[in-house]
């Protein structure tokens, strides 16, 4: 499966657009588990933790949205946009993300 932002896929054609899906999740912002009691109080440790929290959560959307796009017998996400936003007293993100499923040849 080709997950892309840009609107064509070089050197393929599109044959048949199948339509826009979409997916979100949320994930915490500072999470601290996996942290020792001592790393918890180190903010570039937490903030390390919540990196990589955010990068996981980014590729579990896409990886929803490319199980949506398989079950509409796509070969590729198109225009793929991710929006990721503050919630819930800035402890939580909301991750969306959005593309185009289309068939190649």
């Amino acid at each position: 499966m080709i997950i892309t932002t840009t609107n064509s896929i070089q050197g393929r054609e599109i044959t048949q657009y199948l339509g826009v899906i979409t997916d979100f999740m949320y994930a915490k912002l500072f999470d601290t588990k996996g942290l020792s009691f001592k790393d918890s109080f180190s903010m570039s440790k937490v903030y390390k933790s919540g990196e990589e929290g955010i990068d996981a959560a980014k590729q579990e959307v896409l990886k929803k949205l490319e199980a949506k796009a398989k079950e509409m017998g796509a070969h590729a996400i198109v225009g793929v946009t991710m929006d990721v936003e503050v919630i819930s007293q800035n402890t939580k993100l909301g991750i969306s993300a959005m593309g185009t499923a289309v068939v190649l040849r």
